[in-house]
């Protein structure tokens, strides 16, 4: 089989046979992608975090979760391409996984980054066609948001115990951004937050996230009780966060917020 070259999201350059013929997906967004793409054939190894679709999920080999991978498992199943992402997945074993396979990685934190890694993974898969029509319809949804006049002062809870939230150089905050909520967080990336430093930014609105931690009505309440003002809600992580083909419902569902 001939091979191509290709440069990752993190500036990698990659030889990868061509068309790859067995491949492991590392990230559940990325997953869902690469089965919307048709390629349910080619994808021998996903993670357990890899949901959607559902009936493919069920069917499909898991190797791991995404911060720790089977790597004995991934060896056994010899891709020919494995993709992955800077954030998701955990240095050490992604390098591990360099030393033998090709690994194509991406790195993303706006929509203009997502965009670029479908089309990327698209001609990266030979399916470059079918991933244009997902980019282009995912770019047309977002461009037709509406923005408010004034955006709402927005906290984006992702964990419990201790509390964290999604900071500035995140796709959550890109997100937020681009549905009419200014995020009151200055820091990047995930920090931690108190109660009392929450009550000082006196945000307008709280969203609570269905993952990475499952917030319940209970939390709502209890945060309701410390911030009375504030609309809380729980929101729908994977419409915030999942940056693949998933974004193609995610432009209404924010709109709707």
């Amino acid at each position: 089989m001939q091979k191509r070259r290709f440069t990752d999201q993190m500036g990698r350059l990659i030889s990868v046979p061509y068309p790859p013929r067995k491949i492991i997906s590392l990230v559940p967004s990325q997953t869902e992608l690469l089965f919307d793409l048709g390629l349910e054939e080619e994808i021998i190894g996903i993670t357990k975090f890899c949901i959607h679709p559902r009936k493919s999920f069920m069917s499909s080999s898991k190797i791991g979760g995404t911060k720790m991978l089977d790597l004995q498992k991934i060896r056994a199943l010899k891709p020919d391409l494995i993709i992955g992402n800077k954030e998701e997945n955990d240095r050490k074993q992604i390098e591990d996984l360099m030393d033998e396979f090709p690994v194509w990685m991406s790195d993303i934190e706006t929509l203009p980054d997502a965009l670029k890694m479908i089309l990327e993974i698209g001609e990266l898969t030979n399916r470059l066609d079918k991933a244009t029509q997902i980019a282009v319809k995912i770019d047309e949804q977002f461009s037709n948001l509406n923005r408010k006049d004034r955006p709402e002062r927005v906290a984006y809870f992702i964990w419990k115990d201790p509390f964290m939230v999604a900071g500035k150089k995140t796709f959550i905050d890109d997100m937020l951004s681009r549905c009419g909520f200014e995020n009151i967080i200055n820091q990047s990336r995930y920090p931690e937050i108190s109660i009392n430093q929450l009550i000082e930014l006196n945000p307008e609105c709280i969203f609570l996230s269905s993952e990475p931690y499952p917030f319940k009505d209970e939390h709502v309440k209890n945060f309701q009780r410390t911030c009375p003002d504030a609309r809380v809600c729980i929101v729908d992580g994977e419409m915030f966060s999942w940056y693949g083909s998933r974004l193609l419902h995610s432009a209404a569902y924010l709109a709707s917020l």
